[in-house]
């Protein structure tokens, strides 16, 4: 089975943050487990060239344009299908803003920073921010 990311219905199992996360205000909506990254304002992360928007945190909850959302650089979480334990997670490219991708994006120029790593099959543990920012 290939990795999917649902895009909704992801689950936060660990924040990493305790009780009392850190909270951005977003620049558009997003929905719980979404990687965000900064680009005039905290957005949904994108790997596709012309439009890089390299991958920070992840939103801990669902959230609206100009509201604040609670976020975390190093969460667990779950509710994805098809993933390769040990396998490292990217940013995805296309029309998926905020999803992830067990493919490293490679046209000439996307996002291909390593964020995070396959627990099981559903879980992913994401380490954002641990290395440096790198592209195809």
């Amino acid at each position: 089975m290939a990795f999917s990311d649902p895009g909704k219905g992801r689950l936060i199992l660990d924040s990493g943050r305790g009780t009392e996360p850190e909270k951005v205000t977003l620049a558009e909506d997003c929905q719980s487990g979404d990687v965000l990254g900064y680009s005039s304002g905290w957005k949904r992360a994108l790997a596709a060239t012309g439009s890089v928007v390299q991958g920070r945190l992840v939103a801990l909850a669902d959230g609206k344009n100009g509201g604040e959302v609670p976020v975390s650089s190093n969460p667990v979480v779950g509710g994805y299908s098809g993933a390769t334990p040990g396998n490292y997670v990217y940013v995805a490219e296309g029309s998926n803003n905020g999803r992830i991708t067990e493919t490293a994006p490679s046209t000439t120029g996307d996002a291909n920073t390593i964020i995070g790593v396959a627990l099981s099959a559903t879980e992913v543990m994401f380490f954002l921010n641990s290395r440096p920012d790198s592209t195809a």
